[in-house]
């Protein structure tokens, strides 16, 4: 028997040698690394400025702070998502409207948001999320991609990449599109700094409002303070800020990665593929829709569907899995049956009924550089016999 985890961290470029080079400079917090990580990320996305953060919930949390959400505003979240993407909401005093997605992607539609800002008109701002790797449509050439409608309608937008860096959607960068995008770097992401996240945006004002209040509202950073003729012990506070800053020694794994990132997605991309066309003819399973070329998504998940036809439960399949050593995991769990939005919005579940049809059945399988053919062929007739019925049995015992 194998053993195929789920997920499994690649740092085989320089992460070690520009680690080495943050410790011997005696510099080990917010500094030139992670300036040169902003710089180049920014040159990566197409947009005009970057502040790299310790989380992309610090990037969220402080991106709403910076379009001004406050108590009692109300923002559009989608369902099928992490539970980050509407606590930084309630961080604010503010209440997620949570809104269903598209069966086979998990991605916001146009068609979806055009309901909700007719039916809430009085909602702000949306964080769409860019799912699994994939890239909502943020505009169309009719003017009628989610960003054009929210544009029309006066509500900010604060896109949620997480999982989606490199992407592109019709020629474009995830991170060129809107007003704020945020971007993880937690350990299991496409690119990782252990910790981390980045928000990048064209617009000077808010980057300016988001660098202070990234380090306790400060108007000089430590770096600065450090290396520029005026006192160092000489600063102003403007806010009261966060603690939200990203270490050197976490930006210089992240200067690595990023030097490998589009490498990594073949890599992964080369994994999907064999997926789709390994998985094509399995009853009962649906796979991943995808709206754009592959070549365009991330792919930092590939979530598939068992639906009504499978032989076996979603969680009897991640179970017989596991007993033949193949890792999977579940993306997610949505938001509107999590206790504390459930009893606190009165969510049913009815009104989310492709949320619920993917919830009951999704599981994300195995994707990442390092997972040869032999790995993938494995999983994939893992899978196969988990779901024929008749070598149920047989296959049981041998576990």
């Amino acid at each position: 028997m194998k053993k195929v985890p789920f997920c499994q961290v690649v740092c085989d470029g320089r992460e070690e040698q520009y680690v080495i080079d943050v410790l011997r400079s005696g510099w080990l917090t917010t500094a030139g690394k992670t300036l040169e990580f902003e710089q180049r990320f920014t040159q990566a996305v197409g947009a005009n400025f970057a502040c790299a953060v310790n989380s992309c919930t610090a990037a969220l949390h402080l991106a709403l702070e910076a379009l001004g959400v406050r108590p009692g505003d109300r923002v559009f979240v989608p369902t099928m998502t992490f539970t980050a993407t509407a606590e930084v909401v309630r961080y604010l005093g503010a209440d997620p409207v949570f809104l269903d997605v598209e069966y086979g992607t998990s991605l916001l539609t146009p068609a979806i948001v055009e309901q909700a800002l007719r039916q809430h008109p009085e909602v702000k701002v949306l964080i769409p999320v860019h799912f699994g790797g994939q890239a909502a449509e943020m505009t169309r050439s009719d003017d009628a991609g989610i960003l054009d409608l929210c544009r029309q309608a006066g509500v900010r937008v604060v896109e949620d990449a997480a999982h989606a860096f490199p992407a592109r959607r019709d020629g474009r960068m995830v991170g060129s599109f809107g007003e704020i995008t945020c971007f993880s770097f937690y350990a299991n992401k496409t690119i990782t700094t252990g910790e981390g996240g980045m928000l990048v945006t064209d617009d000077e004002e808010l980057y300016r409002r988001v660098k202070i209040m990234r380090l306790h509202g400060i108007d000089r950073d430590v770096w600065n303070r450090f290396t520029a003729a005026k006192p160092s012990w000489e600063y102003d506070v403007v806010a009261p800020g966060f603690k939200y800053n990203l270490p050197d020694l976490a930006a210089a794994i992240g200067l690595a990665q990023l030097e490998r990132a589009e490498a990594l997605r073949r890599e992964r991309e080369r994994c999907a593929r064999f997926y789709l066309r390994e998985l094509a003819s399995v009853p009962g399973l649906d796979l991943p829709v995808s709206r754009v070329p592959e070549a365009d998504h991330a792919w930092h998940l590939f979530p598939v569907v068992l639906n009504k036809h499978a032989p076996v439960s979603r969680n009897e399949f991640i179970t017989l899995l596991a007993e033949h050593g193949v890792g999977t995991s579940v993306h997610y769990k949505p938001l509107h049956r999590m206790t504390y939005y459930r009893e606190r919005y009165q969510l049913r579940a009815e009104d989310f009924p492709n949320a619920e049809r993917i919830w009951q059945g999704c599981v994300s399988l195995p994707v990442y550089p390092t997972l040869g053919d032999e790995d993938l062929a494995y999983v994939c007739d893992t899978i196969k016999q988990a779901l024929d019925v008749s070598r149920q049995t047989n296959w049981r015992r041998a576990a």
